[in-house]
C-alpha cells in the first residue's frame, strides 16, 4: 500500500500530438547537446530554438524558460530512479530493511544529482520555492518519510524527510562538492541518513 502511494506521485507522461512530440524531442535533443557543449549558463533559449529548428514561440510556449527545459531534460532520469525504487532489486528497491533502503536511495539520488548538477540546480532555483513545485520532490519526500517511519516509528518523519532532502538539494550539493569533493559530500549525507534512521 505504501509503494502504491509512491506510484501515484510519479509524474505521468501527457499524450500529445505527433508533431508536438517531434518538436519536443528536437528541442530536448538540441538543449542537451548545447548544454553539454557550452554549459547551461552559456546557452540562450534563442540558441536552443535555432539548434532545434523551431520557432522561439514554440519553445517558450512549451517550456517557458531554461528551467522548464531543465525539468523536462531531467524527467526521464527521475522516472528511471523512481522505477528502481518501486520495483528494482534491493536495497534500493523493496525487500531490504528500511535503513539500508534509505542509504541506497541517498547514494543513488546523489549520483543522479552530481551527474546533472547544473540542470538540477537550475530547476530548483528558477524562482523561490521552485524545488518544492517539482513533482519528483514530493515522490522523494514520501519515499524518505516512509522509510524513516519504518526505521524509527513515532518520529516526525515528514519534517525529518524535508530535513534530509535539504542536504540533498542542488545548492547544498554544489557547495559540498566544491569545498570537500563528491566522495566526502556523499559520505556525509549518507551518515546523516544513517543517524536519522538508525
Amino acid at each position: 500500500m505504501r509503494e502504491t502511494s509512491l506510484e501515484l506521485l510519479m509524474s505521468r507522461p501527457v499524450q500529445e500530438r505527433a508533431d508536438a512530440a517531434r518538436n519536443r524531442e528536437k528541442v530536448l535533443a538540441a538543449a542537451a547537446r548545447l548544454f553539454a557543449e557550452k554549459g547551461v549558463d552559456a546557452v540562450s533559449m534563442d540558441a536552443v530554438a535555432t539548434e532545434a529548428g523551431v520557432g522561439k514561440g514554440t519553445l517558450f510556449r512549451r517550456f517557458g524558460d531554461k528551467s522548464g527545459l531543465a525539468v523536462a531534460l531531467l524527467d526521464d532520469r527521475e522516472r528511471d530512479l523512481q522505477q528502481r525504487i518501486l520495483s528494482g532489486p534491493p536495497p534500493l528497491g523493496p525487500g531490504a530493511p528500511a535503513g539500508e533502503r534509505l542509504t541506497a536511495f541517498v547514494t543513488a539520488y546523489l549520483d543522479y544529482l552530481f551527474a546533472h548538477l547544473d540542470l538540477v540546480r537550475m530547476s530548483e532555483t528558477a524562482s523561490p520555492g521552485a524545488r518544492y513545485r517539482i513533482g519528483a520532490y514530493w515522490f522523494w519526500h514520501r519515499h524518505t518519510a516512509i522509510l524513516l517511519a519504518e526505521a524509527r516509528p513515532g518520529r516526525d518523519t515528514d519534517v525529518l524527510a524535508h530535513t534530509l532532502l535539504a542536504a540533498m538539494g542542488a545548492e547544498a550539493g554544489a557547495l559540498l562538492t566544491s569545498e570537500y569533493g563528491q566522495d566526502r559530500a556523499t559520505g556525509a549525507v549518507v551518515a546523516l541518513a544513517a543517524a536519522l534512521s538508525g
